[in-house]
């Protein structure tokens, strides 16, 4: 599912809801950084298949900078994948940004 999350981002197929723009604001994540962070070397950590909003996951990447991005989106399969949430990952809540403590 990665290389169709990928494929959206790099052809701008994504939105990002009120809840994204509003902690991007909050937390200083650019959107330049959430594509960067998706784009390169980026990976599923956890599955959502039955969000109440629709089927999502949660997405570990890393900008150009090596700042460590969580990226929730919807799955693939909407005309606009959605960019639900976004965060840099608390190093005392999770292991190597992967794994919850």
């Amino acid at each position: 599912m990665i290389h169709e999350i990928r494929a959206e981002i790099e052809r701008r197929q994504y939105e990002f809801s009120k809840h994204a723009v509003d902690q991007s604001i909050i937390r200083d994540i650019s959107v330049a950084e959430v594509e960067e962070a998706i784009a390169g070397r980026s990976e599923v950590i956890e599955d959502y298949p039955d969000d109440k909003y629709g089927p999502s996951c949660l997405i570990l990447g890393f900008t150009k900078a090596s700042r460590p991005l969580h990226v929730q989106c919807s799955y693939p399969i909407r005309p606009l994948m959605k960019i639900i949430t976004l965060y840099e990952p608390d190093p005392g809540l999770w292991i190597d940004f992967r794994f919850r403590r």
